[in-house]
């Protein structure tokens, strides 16, 4: 009895790693640690906003609408759920996506308009704040480039023979990925300049 066990078990252990259920969950692992970083630097960003506006209010405070429009949009970002599972949903992530494009779009606004302060821009607060936000961009850049090559390794794991079979069975879909909404502004250079030098 016990040997028919351990025949049955290895045969169940061979057909699970020759139809890629093992390679999957790996990568599907892989998914997850990638969307978590990049989590993580949009609630970095987050977190530095109310300190940029309220700096940027103490010398520009007549630049309401400007303000407002990066605070309703950190808002917004706040208002969507952020779950793991948010990856597996095209439509909510094409929201998330939204939300966040939305935000960097009033970031950089708020950054133009602060170029007509020499005041502003020498403050040490708002230079800080500034090189920060600048990492952080370049932060969530990384996390995303990683998060696309993941999700990218993780579709081609359950779209490909025989992978797809257990991928049918299991009912594992492939996962949404960012996308450039404008491909045109790939080419353009960014209007935003992080220029920390304070004015003469």
């Amino acid at each position: 009895m016990g040997f028919r066990l351990l025949a049955i078990l290895a045969l169940a252990a061979t057909l699970l790693s020759g139809c890629g259920y093992n390679q999957v969950q790996v990568n599907d692992e892989g998914v997850n640690s990638a969307w978590s970083e990049v989590l993580n630097q949009y609630k970095r960003r987050a977190d530095l906003i109310p300190n940029l506006v309220s700096t940027v209010q103490g010398y520009a405070s007549h630049e309401k609408s400007v303000l407002t429009q990066v605070t309703e949009a950190r808002a917004s970002v706040a208002g969507i759920k952020a779950t793991p599972e948010l990856v597996n949903d095209p439509e909510a992530f094409a929201k998330f996506q939204q939300a966040q494009g939305q935000l960097s779009g009033a970031l950089s606004r708020l950054l133009v308009v602060s170029e007509n302060y020499p005041q502003l821009k020498a403050d040490t607060n708002f230079r800080d704040l500034q090189a920060q936000l600048e990492g952080t961009e370049n932060r969530i850049t990384v996390a995303r480039n990683r998060y696309i090559q993941a999700v990218q390794t993780y579709n081609i794991s359950v779209r490909t023979f025989p992978n797809n079979l257990t991928a049918m069975v299991m009912g594992w879909k492939p996962k949404a990925n960012f996308a450039v909404e404008d491909e045109k502004a790939i080419s353009a250079p960014p209007a935003v300049r992080f220029d920390s030098a304070p004015a003469r």
